[in-house]
């Protein structure tokens, strides 16, 4: 009897003992969305980023991509992070500029990712994601991806070589309201998938849209002028929920530095080889581009970008003078 209950006892701490390794090294599972729906090149773009983790977290970490817009509106989803009823998102941060006004120093930047993980301008948009969104900052991917302005109809010329806009009616978003006004356009507002049916009907006469994407929308085929250089640079950051980060393992968490860090420079040179194509295959498929030169372009660029940094001055960002020397130099 002694004998059968020492026997029971040893097979009983093996047990635990076993049950406990297999706890130590199952996979840590973490839930991801995306602010865009998952057939769009940034969409697809983050799932490289989640593929790369996978990689390397095999055993230690996996991320599944659960869905994208279908699941949470977009300008709700850091919201649902923070609350933890998703655990990552992928998406624009100046969705949330009117709580994070710093989010104007990713569109108003001229400087890669890494190049900002180096001079510390990403340790203070970490500190601005915490404080101000209550979610932590991971990576700042697909960098060196410009906004463009597009017509339907040829812009005229100014005598200085510069382009005239006034009175055009151009599909904005908020964050770039300001620049259109200042070069004389009306911005008007409209959701993503209206812009189709607005272009065909000739709602407005042109659209802002960064040059990735503008043909799996298929606006190119009613946007056949686009004014260069571009402007400003995106905004999308792959946050996580801080409880959630928190209960990873530090294994876990190493992984995932490593991969977000190496995923910003791979994103970045992924998207200049897309820019690269796409830019060749507008241009033989009709689009004009007009191109502005010299102290034209310089100005051009100048108003778009310092309208971002005027709208963080006005809203109080303490970290307005750290952040555009990071983010901005001159």
């Amino acid at each position: 009897m002694k004998t059968m209950h020492t026997k029971f006892a040893i097979m009983t701490t093996a047990s635990m003992l076993a049950l406990g390794a297999y706890a130590a090294h199952a996979q840590e599972q973490i839930r991801a969305i995306s602010a865009f729906p998952q057939a769009l090149a940034f969409s697809q773009s983050f799932q490289g980023f989640v593929d790369l983790v996978n990689e390397k977290g095999e055993g230690v970490v996996q991320i599944t991509y659960a869905g994208g817009p279908e699941m949470f509106p977009p300008n709700q989803q850091v919201d649902a992070v923070r609350r933890g009823v998703i655990d990552m998102q992928y998406g624009p941060a100046s969705y949330y500029l009117g709580t994070m006004p710093e989010a104007d120093a990713w569109v108003g930047s001229t400087v890669t990712a890494a190049e900002a993980r180096e001079n510390g301008g990403f340790g203070i948009m970490q500190q601005a994601f915490r404080e101000k969104l209550g979610v932590e900052l991971l990576a700042h991917l697909d960098t060196g991806v410009e906004f463009h302005v597009y017509t339907i109809q040829e812009p005229r010329r100014t005598e200085d070589g510069g382009v005239d806009l006034s009175g055009l009616r151009i599909r904005s978003q908020p964050i770039y309201n300001a620049f259109f006004e200042e070069i004389g356009a009306i911005p008007v507002s409209v959701p993503v998938p209206d812009v189709y049916t607005g272009l065909e009907r000739s709602t407005f006469d042109g659209s802002g849209w960064p040059i990735v994407g503008i043909k799996d929308l298929s606006w190119d085929r009613f946007l056949r002028y686009r004014i260069d250089p571009g402007v400003f640079q995106t905004d999308l950051a792959v946050v996580i929920n801080p409880a959630k980060w928190e209960g990873l393992s530090d294994e876990a968490k190493a992984i995932i530095e490593e991969a977000a860090a190496e995923y910003e420079q791979t994103s970045y040179e992924n998207f200049q080889q897309v820019i690269s194509e796409t830019d060749a295959t507008v241009r033989e498929e009709g689009m004009t581009v007009v191109e502005l030169e010299d102290e034209q372009a310089a100005e051009f660029r100048r108003m778009a970008f310092e309208s971002a940094w005027a709208r963080m001055q006005a809203a109080g960002s303490e970290h307005y003078d750290a952040l555009r020397s990071a983010y901005y130099p001159e």
